[in-house]
Parts: C-alpha cells; sequence; structure tokens
C-alpha cells in the first residue's frame, strides 16, 4: 500500500465552487500547522484560488513550502517540506493534473530522476498534519503530524533503519533503494 500522504498531497481534477473554498487568511493559517512554529511566520504558503486552480498564496523568506488542505479531499490535511523537495512534488500535482494515478506518477517520476530530468535533493523533509475540520466554525482540531524525511537510494544498510517499525511510531525506511526512499516517523496519537 502506497503511504497516504503520497495520495493526499496529489492535487485532483475534480471541480470546486468558489463558495467550497476557504480564505487565503484561513488556508495560510491552517497550512503552517504542519510547520515548526519558528517557521511558520516565513513560510511560504501554496493553496488555491478562488477558481479552484493552486497558487501561491504568501511568499516566504525561508525554505519551507507550506501546501494548504485541497477544498477538492475529504478530512483536514496540510503539509510543509523543504523547498528542494519542490520540483519532486510539483512533478507529482502535475502528473495528476493529467490524470494519472499514483502508481503511474511514481513511476514516471523515478524514470524522470534516473534520466536526470528531475533532480532529488540528498535529503527532504515533509511533515504531514491531519485533523478535525469543523465546517461551520472553520476550527480545526486534533491535530496529528507525521514526519517524513526523504533520503534517495537509502536502505536499511545505509541509514541502520529497519523497513517496518521496531517500535510503534517508527522510525521504518519505506521505499528503500528507490528515488523516494523515505523514513517514516508516525509519533501516537495524543488521547
Amino acid at each position: 500500500m502506497k503511504p497516504r500522504h503520497t495520495l493526499l498531497l496529489i492535487a485532483s481534477l475534480l471541480s470546486v465552487s468558489a463558495a467550497e473554498i476557504p480564505s487565503a487568511e484561513w488556508q495560510i493559517k491552517t497550512a503552517v500547522l504542519a510547520a515548526p512554529k519558528a517557521q511558520q511566520d516565513a513560510a511560504t504558503v501554496l493553496g488555491y484560488d478562488s477558481s479552484g486552480a493552486l497558487a501561491t498564496l504568501r511568499l516566504g523568506t525561508n525554505n519551507l513550502i507550506c501546501l494548504a488542505d485541497d477544498p477538492k479531499q475529504n478530512g483536514f490535511n496540510v503539509s510543509c517540506y523543504h523547498k528542494d523537495l519542490e520540483p519532486f512534488m510539483a512533478r507529482g500535482r502535475e502528473l495528476a493534473a493529467q490524470g494519472k494515478k499514483a502508481v503511474e506518477i511514481t513511476k514516471i517520476r523515478e524514470e524522470d530522476v534516473k534520466s536526470g530530468n528531475l533532480k532529488m535533493p540528498d535529503r527532504g523533509v515533509l511533515n504531514v498534519t491531519t485533523g478535525t475540520h469543523d465546517a461551520a466554525t472553520g476550527e480545526v482540531t486534533e491535530l496529528y503530524t507525521r514526519y517524513v524525511v526523504y533520503i534517495p537510494y537509502a536502505t536499511p544498510d545505509t541509514t541502520g533503519i529497519p523497513l517496518a517499525p521496531a517500535t510503534p511510531g517508527g522510525p521504518w525506511i519505506m521505499d528503500a533503494g528507490t528515488h523516494r526512499a523515505h523514513i517514516m516517523i508516525n509519533p501516537p496519537k495524543p488521547k
């Protein structure tokens, strides 16, 4: 099974009415919830304009990009990642907009990396925060953040991290030996 965060970060082609798109202010406020508190005010935020198209809502001054919750998806999820991961993330969004499925996106991006057309950074961190969104009040509660550290072509031998979590929440390595190899850390959910 592919990690949920991969599917959550890919924009779909479904149309959204302007009434369903939260304000830019709300998108910025919630997108940065996935960022460390000290970096929230200076992060670049990507979100959705009144037509439902992905747009830069705020240009930041640090190296963090936060992606607002996609109003076309069920549930609430936002993510923040180092700017060096943006070509990889943008390529996934581009392929999804072309109607490609997750398996195809993975294969195409792998071919792009191998051919040199898509550069993966030596490492990059992605935080994905989920929660419960009350549409009536705009409040987001029950926040939970998962951490992903991309290290292309990493394996258990090169990292010392197992393929399955040895303890609840990890860490463990997924997609070992590929361009999308990443260490997953899922802290226990708050009770």
